[in-house]
């Protein structure tokens, strides 16, 4: 199932190709562009396991660093957050042997993230996370 489909009806593609793959006919079937798109999946899984963890994190620093505006839209994030992060790590448990890494990178971006809504700088948050994953999925947590 060639190129040209795939470049031209992304839709139409997924759906021949689909078709291809049920019905057994792997050698009519595209792919190195199925291949492609697979990997694409993954890569967003884990780009959105990081986002969420970022906006997770960054709220949790947000309630520690800063009490006197805590308000309910933080707390609904902060839970908001912790159930988006357990279901994407149910649907792609997987991703877990990978989270020390991801958790990092997610610290990363959450800093950015709680000094541009804070006002704060990334200076006045410490330079590595003061939480372990385990921690910030933890629905009793709530920084002091």
């Amino acid at each position: 199932m060639g190129t040209g489909l795939y470049e031209q009806d992304f839709y139409a593609w997924a759906k021949r190709n689909s078709e291809l793959l049920r019905a057994g006919r792997l050698s009519e079937a595209d792919v190195d562009n199925i291949a492609e798109e697979l990997e694409s999946m993954g890569r967003s899984e884990k780009r959105a396991l990081v986002a969420r963890l970022a906006v997770l994190i960054a709220h949790l620093l947000k309630w520690k660093y800063q009490p006197a505006l805590r308000s309910n839209s933080w707390k609904y994030t902060i839970k908001e957050q912790r159930r988006k992060v357990g279901k994407i790590l149910e649907d792609s448990p997987s991703l877990k042997r990978q989270i020390d890494a991801l958790f990092s990178e997610a610290y990363e971006d959450a800093i950015l993230l709680a000094a541009k809504e804070t006002g704060l700088t990334e200076e006045d948050f410490p330079s590595r996370c003061p939480y372990t994953f385990e921690v910030v999925m933890d629905d009793s947590h709530w920084p002091e």
